[in-house]
């Protein structure tokens, strides 16, 4: 069963996220809050990079715009 991210439900779950962020930084983020297991998900596969914004991190998942 593969759900899909779409970018509503990341700004949902990564409101409070200051950019630049890592990979890394995002992941811990994301367990801080307790985000969604589907967005939590996509997130352990992105690439290993800085994100500049919402839109990156939306690209690299894939998700829509």
């Amino acid at each position: 069963m593969s759900a899909t991210v779409n970018l509503s439900k990341l700004q949902n779950n990564l409101n409070q996220v200051n950019y630049p962020i890592s990979r890394n930084e995002l992941l811990k983020y994301a367990e801080e809050k307790g985000v969604d297991e589907v967005v939590l998900r996509a997130l352990k596969q992105l690439p290993p990079k800085q994100y500049q914004n919402l839109t990156d991190v939306n690209k690299a998942i894939g998700g829509s715009e």
